[in-house]
């Protein structure tokens, strides 16, 4: 099996279907029902503002001048 069939069949992030849905049931069970769309909810809020972090550092930043050599 080459690399590129490999990837093709892993699935999201490297789990098939079978694994991602016994890790859907922990969460479930660890979490609940109600609670599940909360905690996801946070995880993207987390993520937007570490992106938000990130563009505004990006921003911030003086851009490197060019060195000419002689």
């Amino acid at each position: 099996m080459n690399f590129a069939q490999t990837v093709q069949t892993a699935g999201i992030g490297g789990l098939s279907g079978t694994e991602l849905m016994v890790v859907l049931g922990v969460a479930v069970l660890l979490f609940g029902g109600k609670k599940i769309p909360e905690v996801a909810k946070g995880i993207g809020e987390g993520i937007k503002n570490f992106k938000n972090a990130m563009k505004e550092q990006q921003e911030e930043a003086p851009a490197a001048e060019p060195t000419k050599k002689a």
